[in-house]
């Protein structure tokens, strides 16, 4: 089982420098980053976790920016987003991006995404909440129009493209109905959430993991229903506190990845967090 990290990078932790060149060291599968681009102070959307927003959610670092430094002093360490709120991006844009880090880390990135969940956040980027799932399947099929190997033009229900030369290409080849990087969809189980998966992902990103047992069974069966190949199907339990009986749990499972959190916080305590992180990842190498 590969043992990944994320953390919420800010201008007040551990650089993304400085923590790449760490997890690598050390074995660490990969590292994904969250996204929120601003928080509004006068907002309505409760924090999904209750409480209090915590302060990093508004001090959070561009994730494109920051893997692409930790992509430049690496070479192994597998780099994501987790996840990458593609409705509140232009598609071409992201696109774009998207390829690019994928291009120059050799293939390493994975295209975490979710639909969000701060209402006031999408409303600055122009996003109808309640068509923000189709927003993002919409936008999903542009971007694929733009990683084709030949120039292929997109009329969508949000958006299009003209046939177009777009490089760089992301580095993995076309697999079923997916093209572009490894991409996991986050989100609570569900329909709607696993026809998602179905259509223009490789698998799913559950937050923590809780639940798997029942809801495995019905993301394996929508997948089947919709033709994919059952051994393709990706699962990786994200932003995880592990423990030797969750790993293990996860492993029955089928889970070949976890995601473990990290503390946003500064060089000193994450590195304090990675040594307790260490023997899971040195049992659990595959």
């Amino acid at each position: 089982m590969r043992i990944a990290v994320t953390i919420f990078l800010t201008d007040e932790t551990i650089t993304p420098v400085r923590l790449a060149r760490e997890l690598e060291q050390r074995g660490f599968a990969g590292l994904y980053l969250p996204e929120h681009t601003h928080i509004p102070v006068e907002r309505t959307t409760p924090y999904p976790a209750g409480g209090e927003l915590p302060r990093e959610y508004g001090r959070t670092l561009d994730p494109f920016v920051a893997l692409g430094q930790a992509a430049a002093v690496t070479d192994r360490l597998g780099l994501g987003t987790g996840i990458t709120l593609a409705a509140q991006h232009d598609p071409i844009d992201l696109a774009k991006q998207i390829a690019t880090l994928d291009h120059l880390s050799g293939g390493r990135f994975t295209l975490g995404l979710g639909f969000g969940w701060n209402v006031e956040e999408a409303a600055d980027h122009g996003v109808q909440w309640r068509t923000r799932r189709a927003l993002v399947r919409d936008r999903m099929g542009l971007m694929r129009a733009l990683w084709a190997d030949e120039p292929t033009a997109y009329d969508g229900e949000f958006g299009s493209v003209r046939a177009s030369t777009a490089y760089p290409k992301p580095v993995q080849k076309p697999r079923g109905p997916v093209t572009g990087p490894r991409t996991l969809v986050g989100g609570a189980a569900g329909p709607k959430l696993f026809a998602d998966i179905c259509a223009y992902a490789d698998g799913w990103l559950p937050i923590g993991g809780r639940g798997l047992t029942e809801s495995l069974p019905a993301l394996r069966t929508a997948w089947a229903d919709a033709g994919r190949d059952p051994a393709a199907l990706q699962v990786v339990p994200y932003a995880v506190r592990p423990s030797a009986g969750k790993l293990e749990h996860f492993a029955e499972l089928g889970v070949e990845e976890v995601v473990a959190q990290l503390p946003p916080a500064g060089e000193t305590e994450v590195l304090r967090a990675l040594d307790a992180l260490q023997p899971f990842v040195r049992g659990r190498k595959s």
